[in-house]
């Protein structure tokens, strides 16, 4: 049995179309790749924010290193932005959320 691409949750704007969704109710940056298995962190989160009927899109490891598209190429979602470091640096974490505080001013 072949999986289809609407059975995992969505990382790009062409992955939450298929699944017929017009806007996200929470959007996910990891730090870590995303796998869906219940071994990772951000996979797991996400899971559990769709079993409550939110709608869940993973950004995994947005560089940091371009004109920072990744942290807006899905758009600003209903409720909230989470971020999850997974097994980044603390370091890295800590560049990582002071460019979303950039970002959260930028888009409001």
């Amino acid at each position: 049995m072949m999986n289809k691409l609407s059975d995992w949750l969505p990382t790009t704007n062409k992955e939450v179309k298929l699944r017929g969704w017009e806007e996200l109710d929470v959007i996910l940056f990891s730090g870590d790749a995303y796998v869906d298995h219940p071994a990772f962190g951000p996979a797991v989160i996400g899971r559990i924010l769709e079993s409550y009927g939110l709608k869940v899109a993973i950004v995994p490891q947005p560089s940091v290193n371009d004109n920072l598209q990744d942290f807006s190429k899905m758009g600003r979602p209903k409720l909230f932005f989470a971020v999850t470091g997974g097994c980044m640096d603390p370091m890295v974490i800590k560049v990582l959320d002071q460019i979303m505080q950039l970002l959260f001013i930028q888009i409001f």
